[in-house]
């Protein structure tokens, strides 16, 4: 955590995620535990899963997003029942309410889970607990978004889509938007556009992973083709100007992840994210968490992080807060609420500094 004066601010600013993959808050002592009581058997051969220690060790050493993957899939494979689910979940609202989350909107990835015969249903259910746990508990909001995997067929996605009981949580709101994951080079976001149309259709709203390891163009794309209202991570826009200049006119809101960035070799440090550049060219964006368990950072380290690097104003860290709240996908009364708690910190704050 950073030691500026501004830390007990940025703990108390009222934050919302709008970047986290559920199955990226498996902390390796959760993951053990499962795999005992599951009776999932781990790879013998990979000396990272003889203890925590050396799963934490192996965690902090990623070469690229493909190689974070094969222990992000790994991972997933404890998660059976929808108690796993819910213990997934919980452990995440637990640290998330700690960092200042007040509103988080969560990605899932149901093909990884459908895939090893595990239901639609037993994942929602689970997530579901946990929802209702961390309003009434913890006083924490959320949604549900239901991501696709990009490196698998088109048509896999597609079927998962179309499946009833997806269908159905879609309809009944439990799920509000979808998104589209895992690598990015060489699965252009066009390949995806039929599944965004129809989701477009339903009312849904759609966000995308885009110029994280793929070129700015997959961002263009991403809104040109699919239709996006968010694009996540997007850091790769500033080396376009010109759709830099199109994303803040249109106020589309990025969801930047830093230390992500850094750990999976985007960046070399947090100071190459274009914070700067985004806040000068005014292009709307919340910072998040990503993959927590597997990055070693939840929300705070990395309002820290950038801090540390780029020293923001108390005004800049409010803006950064009001806009993650009003591109936020809740009910105009809950970010009425969230703006109205930032309004009476930043007061306060003001008259002290």
């Amino acid at each position: 955590m950073c030691k500026t004066p501004l830390h007990s601010f940025l703990h108390a600013l009222p934050k919302c995620e709008h970047h986290m993959h559920l199955e990226g808050c498996l902390e390796p002592d959760l993951f053990f535990t499962l795999a005992k009581a599951n009776g999932i058997s781990l790879p013998s051969h990979d000396h990272a899963f003889s203890s925590e220690a050396a799963l934490r060790a192996r965690y902090k050493d990623f070469t690229s997003l493909d190689d974070f993957l094969h222990y992000y899939f790994i991972g997933m494979s404890v998660l059976i029942h929808a108690s796993d689910f819910e213990a997934l979940a919980w452990s995440y609202f637990v640290k998330a309410r700690d960092h200042g989350v007040h509103h988080a909107e969560l990605f899932f990835d149901p093909q990884a889970h459908l895939s090893r015969g595990v239901s639609y249903g037993t994942i929602i259910a689970g997530f579901a607990r946990a929802r209702g746990r961390a309003q009434t508990e913890l006083g924490l909001t959320s949604e549900l978004v239901c991501c696709f995997l990009r490196h698998l067929p088109v048509h896999g996605s597609l079927a998962v889509f179309e499946d009833q009981q997806v269908q159905e949580s879609f309809a009944d709101g439990t799920v509000v938007g979808i998104g589209l994951d895992s690598s990015e080079p060489n699965f252009p976001p066009h390949l995806f556009d039929e599944i965004y149309r129809r989701a477009g259709a339903l009312g849904l709203r759609r966000t995308a992973h885009a110029g994280e390891e793929g070129p700015a163009a997959y961002i263009a794309d991403s809104i040109d083709l699919l239709g996006v209202e968010r694009v996540d991570h997007g850091v790769k826009l500033h080396l376009d100007e010109q759709l830099m200049k199109r994303v803040a006119e249109k106020r589309l809101m990025l969801t930047v992840c830093p230390l992500s960035n850094v750990m999976l070799r985007c960046v070399d440090h947090v100071g190459d994210v274009p914070i700067r550049k985004f806040l000068d060219a005014g292009v709307r964006f919340s910072i998040n968490s990503d993959d927590p368990a597997y990055f070693g950072g939840y929300i705070l380290d990395n309002y820290c992080a950038v801090h540390e690097v780029f020293n923001l104003s108390l005004q800049e860290w409010a803006g950064i807060s009001r806009v993650g709240i009003e591109g936020s996908w809740c009910s105009t009364e809950r970010k009425r609420e969230m703006l109205a708690a930032l309004d009476d910190l930043v007061e306060g704050w003001e008259q002290k500094v």
